[in-house]
């Protein structure tokens, strides 16, 4: 997978009721929320990995640092992902969130590829 770095991967959604930090608990204001930054944001590494992973394979996010610098209470929200490294299953990624204005959030995100089914069963084991 080497051959992916560089790639970019992007997400979208508009600001509504159901994405605001007082809808998902993050806060108690009427605006677009951190968490739900961080979720576009793996959505846009996702996108950036279609059609680049092997049958039976997906990826899992396991680390993620990101900044929200701006608040946000109507529009479209972008977020950009571009990966950045490979190492091994290890898949790095700089990602960003902007708005109609410009850059609300930034960091880095990373994903690691494994085996769906494996992945599963042991998760459901882990569950039981």
């Amino acid at each position: 997978m080497q051959n992916i770095i560089g790639k970019v991967g992007t997400a979208e959604t508009t600001v509504n009721d159901r994405n605001t930090a007082l809808a998902v608990g993050s806060g108690n204001l009427p605006v677009f929320s951190t968490p739900m930054m961080i979720a576009l944001m793996e959505q846009a590494a996702c996108a950036a990995l279609e059609g680049e992973l092997e049958e039976g394979m997906t990826t899992v996010g396991t680390k993620i640092s990101a900044e929200h610098l701006a608040a946000t209470v109507s529009g479209k929200i972008t977020a950009t992902a571009t990966i950045t490294a490979v190492d091994g299953r290890r898949i790095d990624f700089e990602v960003t969130a902007t708005d109609n204005v410009g850059e609300i959030g930034h960091g880095t995100h990373s994903r690691f590829s494994v085996g769906t089914e494996k992945f599963m069963a042991k998760a459901t084991e882990r569950g039981q």
